[in-house]
């Protein structure tokens, strides 16, 4: 087994130089922080995330959860969490993301959600330019709300746009209308928020031609700073699940679905954004009017630490955090979750410490999800005949000496990986 920069760098080990020293990758990455908010007004029958309704009231008593479990996880130390022989004290790294999922965390009181985000601040070392970001349904949006939110330290909004054709909306359950997501960017805007993004999903059942491509101009035309955009996905669990195996819903159609996401990055593309990840693009610097936008990307910072595989802590019902190769969660179960720590008890469900091959199959598959792909030093080992494989079927490429995914290859990673590996 060789790594890709051995002939390069023939006094840096390669089998343990892509852990211990990374140079984009791992504990380079950065240190990050997840906030899960489970609740929701209306459970979208494609949803299969961890969200509640609040019928049983347990809003309250859950913020004060998460506040206690950020509490006893910092207090206990980094080296308590890590796996066993990991080479780590018990000091937290400084924070450079933190990102409140949900559900829809904009459903909490502004003053507890914003709470949320402080104690993340009080507890850890927040960087001063660290990305804050919230999770935001266009209906729950208001200027006060983000306000508060700025004042907390929130610095970047994710809105769930999903689409702006009318039935698509309806078919996807959305709560609001085609028009509310570019008032919510505008009240984001005035409040101080500085990036917004909003999600899409494209390949709904009933969506046609010239609804996705209106609600390209749309996104465009609201001036926002990050599209992440999604082909529906039907799973076994939800809603959508049960009405296809009824035969109520047809399947997305996989060609159609090909066909929006070529249509997106071309119009995308063409009005600035950087196609940066599969599903992910960012708008150039320079298009934004804001002087202070210039000199800065407006990638998604936390994202980019889980493709970098880098390290994160997590909060909250369903969420997955990672440190060092060992990863666990917590229960899906608010009540679960709730009465643990008010127990005193850990809220975490399971636990895994990855093995060097799972990690190195992990660094691969999250790294070749990015444009740029993996710093040569940042690579695992692969063996010379792998790696020519991968190159000589047009999975993989190593320009300038990164392992990049091709364009082929980046809808075909398990494959390229496979064959990497």
């Amino acid at each position: 087994m060789t790594s890709l920069d051995a002939a390069e760098r023939p006094d840096v080990p390669p089998a343990s130089r892509w852990l211990d020293d990374p140079v984009e990758s791992g504990p380079a990455a950065g240190f990050g922080v997840y906030l899960h908010v489970p609740f929701c007004a209306h459970r979208c029958g494609y949803c299969d995330f961890a969200t509640w309704d609040d019928k049983a009231g347990w809003m309250d008593r859950y913020v004060a959860a998460v506040h206690d479990d950020i509490a006893r996880t910092v207090a206990g130390g980094r080296r308590v969490l890590a796996p066993a022989g990991a080479d780590l004290d018990d000091a937290w790294p400084r924070v450079t993301s933190v990102f409140v999922g949900g559900g829809t965390p904009t459903l909490l009181p502004p003053d507890d959600l914003a709470g949320l985000v402080e104690r993340v601040a009080g507890e850890l070392d927040l960087a001063g330019d660290a990305e804050v970001t919230v999770e935001c349904n266009p209906e729950t949006a208001s200027i006060a709300l983000f306000e508060r939110l700025v004042a907390a330290g929130v610095t970047r909004v994710s809105m769930g746009a999903q689409s702006f054709a009318p039935h698509v909306l309806a078919t996807l359950e959305r709560q609001h209308g085609p028009e509310r997501p570019v008032e919510a960017i505008a009240e984001a805007r005035a409040a101080g928020i500085g990036e917004v993004n909003l999600d899409l999903i494209y390949g709904t059942p009933g969506e046609r031609d010239e609804d996705w491509a209106e609600t390209l101009r749309r996104v465009v035309a609201a001036g926002t700073d990050h599209v992440s955009a999604y082909a529906l996905t039907i799973h076994d669990n939800t809603p959508f699940g049960v009405a296809v195996r009824a035969g109520a819903m047809p399947l997305p159609d996989e060609d159609v679905q090909a066909e929006r996401f070529d249509v997106a990055d071309d119009v995308l593309g063409a009005a600035g954004f950087e196609h940066y990840e599969v599903s992910n693009w960012a708008r150039s610097p320079a298009r934004r009017a804001a002087p202070e936008a210039a000199s800065r990307s407006f990638r998604s910072r936390h994202n980019l630490l889980y493709w970098r595989h880098g390290d994160y802590l997590a909060f909250g019902v369903g969420a997955h955090a990672h440190v060092a190769g060992r990863r666990w969660w917590s229960h899906r179960s608010i009540p679960r979750y709730v009465t643990a720590i008010e127990a005193g008890a850990s809220p975490v469900a399971a636990a895994e410490e990855l093995s060097p091959v799972e990690r190195a199959e992990e660094r691969l598959m999250l790294g070749l999800r990015v444009r740029e792909g993996l710093h040569p030093v940042d690579a695992p080992p692969l063996d010379p005949a792998a790696l020519a494989d991968a190159v000589g079927v047009g999975l993989v490429t190593t320009s300038c000496g990164r392992l990049q995914a091709t364009d082929r290859g980046w809808f075909l990673l398990d494959e390229a990986v496979r064959r990497l590996m």
